[in-house]
């Protein structure tokens, strides 16, 4: 009799077990500035676990707008505070879920062997510098960034008719990667990225010269059931992902 209970247990446990480690799939929406960063910390969960990972990227605005308007995704990761905290108090996203996963950084690149150099920000306003990139500032906070450089520095004004505005950063990096145009205010960590390996020249804007760019993430609605979704959250938290974070040019708090 005892044997067989033994039996039983056994089989109880790994029947349990077996479900546990059902491989899930966990949909996930991106700011575009952290698109390579996730990517490397998807890679190490998916190799730890026996989860997937599916990344859409895009501008935090646009996604905010899509996930109130029932996009299926588990996990938001913004490139600001306030629209996972308007999801969160609007009740798309799961209360105390919210964190900041990184702070970014802004820089002022110019791919190819030009350099910037001397009175970095005022390149600007040479005549060879026929445009310059920055995202949209009404949607894109890093493109709010390099808005508020600009009018701490006076130049707001003189450079209006130079400016190309992306849709997001992603895009705006494409025009300065693409050489479409000179120069212009993208991530650090951009590049920093595979894409770029740090070549070309740039200024690294002071931080006092912009608000911090806390990009948070927050659980949603559609994913506050799902295991799989907490469990990457926590897995972005651990200390391996925040040192890829780092790393990749962010700060952290």
């Amino acid at each position: 009799m005892i044997a067989k209970i033994h039996g039983f247990l056994c089989l109880l446990f790994f029947t349990v077990g077996a479900a546990t480690s059902v491989a899930e799939e966990v949909r996930v929406a991106v700011a575009a500035n952290f698109l390579a960063t996730l990517n490397e910390i998807v890679t190490n969960f998916e190799q730890d676990t026996t989860h997937t990972v599916v990344v859409s990227s895009g501008s935090s605005g646009k996604f905010y707008a899509q996930i109130k308007n029932g996009a299926p995704f588990d996990v938001f990761f913004s490139a600001d505070v306030m629209r996972p905290k308007l999801l969160e108090e609007e009740g798309f996203a799961v209360p105390g879920s919210r964190f900041t996963y990184a702070v970014g950084r802004l820089t002022l690149w110019r791919p190819g062997s030009a350099v910037i150099e001397g009175n970095e920000p005022f390149i600007l306003l040479r005549s060879d510098v026929r445009h310059v990139a920055i995202a949209n500032p009404k949607t894109a906070p890093y493109g709010a960034a390099a808005k508020e450089v600009l009018q701490a520095l006076g130049l707001w004004e003189q450079v209006q008719d130079r400016l190309v505005r992306g849709e997001n950063i992603g895009q705006t990096f494409h025009f300065v990667f693409s050489k479409n145009v000179q120069l212009g205010f993208v991530a650090l960590s951009q590049v920093l990225g595979p894409k770029v390996n740090g070549s070309g020249s740039r200024w690294d804007v002071p931080t006092h010269l912009y608000a911090p760019i806390r990009q948070q993430a927050v659980l949603l609605r559609s994913g506050q059931h799902r295991a799989v979704a907490r469990a990457f959250l926590d897995y972005v938290k651990d200390v391996r992902s925040r040192n890829v974070i780092e790393r990749s040019g962010y700060g952290l708090e």
